[in-house]
Parts: C-alpha cells; sequence; structure tokens
C-alpha cells in the first residue's frame, strides 16, 4: 500500500485504504531498488480536478484510483516543480517509490519575452530539480520517468538531474539509471539523453580543480570523446613549439604563469555529405587556470577560475554532440 506522513483526517483516510495490510505484509521485504517520476499538471481554473499525465492516469488506474486519492488528501494541488512521494503504492512492488512531479499549465508554450519554451522548461525542471533528485536521495539504483508530453525534455531533465561531480569524493551517491517509463517516444528520449550528456561533459570540465583538469589533460579528454563519436573526427593537439612558431605572444604570456605546457586545441567534424561545405567555425577560451595578476586579486571566490575554460568546454561538448548525433554539417572548434 503506502505510508507518508499526514494530519490526523490524513492518517483515517489512509486506514480505509488499507495501510494495516501493507503492514502485516512487512515493508522490508518490498523492492527497494526502483523508482517511478508521474507528472501531473496545475488546475486550469479553481474548481477544476488537477489532470495527470497519460502514464500517470494509467498508474493511477493500475492502482485503483488510489494515486489521486492519497494526491488529494496529502496536501493541496501541486505546482510547477512540486513533488509529493510515496511509498507502497504498488500492490505487486514494481516501484517501492512514486514521485508525482508538478508540471504547470499543460498549454504552456513558447515564451516571447523570455524567448524558451515554457513548458519544455517545466518537465526539464520538474524532472531532474523535483523527481529524479528525489529517487537519488532515496539511494534507489533504478527510475522509470515518466515522458510527460515530450520524452526529450524529460529525459534531459533525468540526466541533468542525476549528474554530480564527486570524482575526487571517496564516499559517493548511489549511481542511479534512469528510462523511458511505457512505449513511448524512445528515439526523442535517447536525443534528450546525448543533448544532457553533452552539457554534463563540459560540467565535468569545468568542475573538475585545475591541477587536475591541465590543458594537456583537457585535450585528452576531448580527443577521447570525439574519436569514440564519430569517425568523421580529427583533433590537432597543437604543443607549446608550434604555438611559439605561430608567434602567439598573448597566449604563451598567460601560459608562463604555470608549470603546466599549454596546449592549442582544435578538432574537426565533417559530417556534412558535401566536404566543400564552409564549416561551422567557433571559437572558446580555454585558460584552465587564469593565473594571470593572482597575487594583485581578491582571493575571494578565487575558486572559481577553475571555470576560466568554460567557453572551450562548452563548444567541445557541443561538437561531440553533434558528432554523436550525426549532424549533416561540418564544425571546427
Amino acid at each position: 500500500m503506502f505510508l507518508l506522513p499526514l494530519p490526523a483526517v490524513g492518517r483515517v483516510a489512509i486506514r480505509r485504504l488499507g495501510v494495516n495490510r501493507f503492514w502485516s505484509r512487512g515493508f522490508g521485504t518490498a523492492d527497494m531498488t526502483k523508482g517511478l517520476v508521474l507528472g501531473i499538471y496545475s488546475r486550469e481554473k479553481e474548481n477544476d480536478v488537477p489532470q495527470f499525465t497519460s502514464a500517470g492516469e494509467n498508474f493511477d488506474k493500475l492502482v485503483s484510483g488510489k494515486l489521486r486519492e492519497i494526491l488529494n488528501i496529502s496536501g493541496p494541488p501541486l505546482k510547477a516543480g512540486k513533488t509529493r512521494t510515496f511509498y507502497g503504492l504498488h500492490e505487486e512492488q514494481d516501484f517501492s517509490s512514486v514521485v508525482v512531479v508538478g508540471l504547470g499549465k499543460k498549454g504552456a508554450g513558447v515564451d516571447d519575452q523570455e524567448n524558451w519554451h515554457e513548458g519544455k522548461e517545466n518537465i526539464r525542471v520538474a524532472v531532474a530539480e523535483a523527481g529524479c533528485r528525489q529517487v537519488q536521495d532515496l539511494e534507489i539504483s533504478s527510475v522509470e520517468v515518466d515522458p510527460c508530453g515530450d520524452a526529450q525534455a524529460a529525459a534531459e531533465g533525468a540526466v541533468l538531474g542525476l549528474y554530480e561531480y564527486d570524482n575526487l569524493k571517496q564516499k559517493k551517491k548511489v549511481a542511479i539509471s534512469a528510462k523511458l517509463h511505457g512505449s513511448g517516444d524512445l528515439e526523442a528520449w535517447q536525443r534528450g539523453v546525448l543533448f544532457a550528456s553533452g552539457q554534463n561533459l563540459a560540467r565535468q570540465l569545468m568542475e573538475s580543480p585545475a591541477n587536475e583538469m591541465t590543458p594537456t589533460k583537457f585535450a585528452e579528454i576531448i580527443e577521447k570523446n570525439l574519436k569514440s563519436a564519430s569517425s568523421k573526427t580529427e583533433v590537432h593537439i597543437r604543443p607549446k613549439s608550434w604555438i611559439e612558431e605561430q608567434e602567439m605572444g598573448s597566449f604563451l604570456s598567460v601560459a608562463k604563469g604555470s608549470d603546466e605546457p599549454p596546449v592549442f586545441l582544435e578538432i574537426h567534424y565533417r559530417g556534412s555529405p558535401n566536404a566543400s561545405d564552409a564549416p561551422l567555425v567557433f571559437v572558446g577560451k580555454g585558460i584552465t587556470f587564469d593565473s594571470g595578476g593572482i597575487s594583485i586579486k581578491p582571493s575571494a571566490n578565487m575558486d572559481l577560475m577553475r571555470a576560466d575554460m568554460g567557453g572551450a568546454a562548452t563548444i567541445c561538448s557541443a561538437i561531440v554532440s553533434a558528432a554523436k548525433l550525426s549532424l549533416p554539417i561540418n564544425l571546427i572548434g
């Protein structure tokens, strides 16, 4: 059945739904390795009943309307980005925990002033910051995610939300795998996973401390990721001698602030069927730690300078993603 803290009136209602049978079976026997994230929309009008997504409706029918019933007595309707978690709701214990997330208005579309799709962003935020992180805190190793009407946005939210830079931590959080719930648009889900993985690569590069993410290490990581993404790629790791030959004095002067040798990284992706098509060229700042003037800069927030290579991290990750998606364009970074 299910269990959650509620006021007295709520506890009475739960007893009617059979909690005592849940306790007689024993919570310890439940399969604690699988979670489920489902979406629900905000009310369009004051007296409207909040509408589940298609996956939410199907699950509610599977549990004989108990999801709707317990949601109604557990508090006010969920707003965008808010959640409620229920335990032991499914008789067969397929999902030890079910997280219901608020998706905002069902008809939310493009916000012209903000120049973004509010509906898609609501899905990303709800699935990431609310749904999947709730499951992660419960140390459950697997979560199925409701596509919420847009499988790509749901995948992006799930993969982005579950990411954490813990490379240097001895105690790490439980690794969680997220997959699409139901037989929805698997192609869109996979595309969302690729989009989010590209962003997470950039996050990994920027979050790494400067003594770990040296110019050489940065170049090696991008080379490995790009070559594994597609055979239509080319990587040139230019050493200090090449930089000197090009008389790149400003570049070299900044590099003098470190014992680590500088690298000028050049990457190519040739995805266009026409090799003669002009490429799109991206340039990103890749200073792994801005040591210039470090003796006269204030010390506050100096650690944030590890992300001074954010420009290079972003364009390199974007080109890796383009290669994985087999985009029909030529790119240089």
